[in-house]
């Protein structure tokens, strides 16, 4: 039986501002944020966690930093036949950052990184036999992602 769906009330949503700001904060620096204590706290991450609401944690890790030159979006339309060789594809390229399956003219929009253009060349070589690509080479990030607020 699936774990019944949380509330996501104003004290959840803080305690997930707090988290998604800074995932590794203690937890009593959390509880008192949201206003819980820190068992109430403690509660409410796990059952967010059960509930599939807390995916994970994660680092964020500066591309360039680490050595990736180049960030790319690429749009491809894939021939549904390809499909699947595509995403397995995908998943074991270590440039591909995201893949987003989408409406519209492509089939699926890809986050990546490359060292260099030539790393970038090659990679598209390798997608480029299951369908049409449109690259767009990223040159800043005036908006940073960030984490999800109360709807």
């Amino acid at each position: 039986m699936k774990p019944k769906q949380p509330e996501i009330d104003d004290k959840s949503w803080r305690l997930l501002g707090v988290l998604q700001a800074d995932a590794r904060c203690p937890l009593k620096t959390a509880a008192a944020a949201a206003g819980l204590s820190i068992p109430a706290a403690a509660e409410r991450v796990r059952k967010l966690e059960e509930a599939g609401i807390i995916r994970g944690y994660h680092a964020d890790i500066s591309p360039a930093a680490a050595g990736y030159g180049i960030q790319a979006v690429i749009g491809i339309t894939a021939p549904q036949p390809q499909k699947r060789k595509l995403l397995d594809l995908l998943g074991r390229s270590p440039q591909v950052l995201e893949c987003l399956h989408v409406t519209g003219a492509d089939s699926y929009l890809l986050r990546v990184v490359a060292a260099d253009i030539a790393e970038l060349e090659q990679f598209i070589g390798t997608i480029n036999g299951y369908g049409e690509t449109r690259t767009s080479i990223v040159m800043s990030e005036p908006l940073p992602r960030r984490g999800l607020q109360r709807p």
